[in-house]
């Protein structure tokens, strides 16, 4: 027996100029947005490793200067007076120490990188002699 084919249905779509218009601008604002927020993310996640000795730098730029003290009127035969030179002086090359430690510009010089770790392994006075000399 032939099967009789059923009539197809037709579902009549009407849209005007003006809102095919308007879907079209739509979906091209959407899918620009989209691509931004995609391209954003990845640069978040790409870069942020290769930007983070840059935002260091700025934020180490941002703060402000530490503002010299005055020394004390004690008489420079004084065993505390030298006592506080000598801590201002290892307070002094402490923070140079810890600043050519942190900074990133250091990780290209192979001088550095090897005083840096002989400070790390086996400090003396030498390696952090030389630490200052061939680090910034």
């Amino acid at each position: 027996m032939p099967h009789s084919p059923t009539p197809r249905r037709s579902f009549p779509i009407s849209l005007s100029a003006l809102q095919l218009t308007g879907s079209i601008a739509l979906g091209m604002w959407l899918g620009f947005i989209a691509i931004v927020l995609t391209c954003w993310l990845a640069s978040r996640l790409l870069f942020s490793e290769q930007l983070a000795p840059i935002a260091a730098a700025v934020e180490q730029l941002a703060q402000p200067p530490a503002v010299a003290q005055p020394l004390p009127n004690i008489p420079s035969q004084s065993p505390l007076f030298e006592q506080y030179e000598e801590n201002l002086r290892k307070n002094e090359q402490q923070q140079r120490l810890d600043q050519a430690r942190g900074s990133s510009r250091n990780l290209a010089n192979p001088n550095c990188q090897f005083w840096l770790q002989q400070d790390r392994t086996a400090p003396s006075e030498k390696s952090r002699a030389n630490v200052l000399q061939f680090c910034d």
